[in-house]
């Protein structure tokens, strides 16, 4: 489960895949409620946009922003039917969450030992995710949030060793840039099948 990651800063390789200008943020380390950049597409108009978003979904229900604080990861075997997630998965809300890294515990030694996650070629990474847009009732602001999500991560040779020894191994799912339009072009079906170890880059531990 992913609590903590760093919003890319990386100008160039966002505009080099999705030809879109990365906005100045003033949060890179990102925890639940705080701003991380997403990327999604409208099917209304085919517009692609960037920009900064909450980390922990609100649905257009939620009675206050703090249920965010729950909702940052979703899981891939349950996301369609889950209160929280189901409306925004129906309709397509699919969105990039851009990361350099992020960071799962690692109990190899015995106790919790925060590790940095990078892709093995040391470039940002577009994690799979969920939005939905929330009103705040007082204000009217409207406030879009998102949330990765997870995939069973058993047989993965790197993220198999993350989490409690009696926990599930969970991953987010970063995709292959050859898979970026695909997820962002996803049908629920077809999503579906984009969330699995194949659809994911090569990882490593970093320094």
């Amino acid at each position: 489960m992913c609590v903590q990651y760093l919003t890319t800063v990386n100008i160039d390789w966002v505009k080099a895949h999705f030809d879109l200008d990365l906005p100045t943020s003033s949060t890179h380390d990102v925890f639940p409620t705080y701003p991380g950049t997403i990327i999604l597409k409208s099917h209304n108009t085919q517009r692609t946009a960037i920009g900064p978003a909450r980390f922990g979904l609100i649905p257009s229900w939620a009675k206050d922003e703090d249920f965010g604080r729950k909702t940052y990861n979703a899981r891939s075997e349950t996301v369609s039917q889950k209160p929280s997630y189901k409306q925004a998965w129906s309709q397509r809300h699919f969105a990039l969450a851009l990361a350099d890294t992020f960071y799962e515990p690692c109990y190899e030694s015995g106790r919790a030992v925060r590790t940095k996650i990078q892709q093995a070629n040391r470039e940002p990474m577009a994690i799979a995710s969920i939005w939905d847009t929330w009103t705040e009732p007082e204000t009217g602001e409207l406030i879009v949030s998102f949330s990765m999500l997870t995939i069973n991560a058993n047989h993965h040779p790197l993220m198999n060793r993350c989490h409690h020894p009696e926990d599930e191994k969970r991953t987010v799912v970063p995709l292959r840039p050859e898979l970026f339009n695909d997820w962002l072009n996803a049908t629920p079906d077809t999503a579906k099948s984009l969330l699995s170890l194949d659809a994911i880059p090569e990882f490593i531990f970093s320094d």
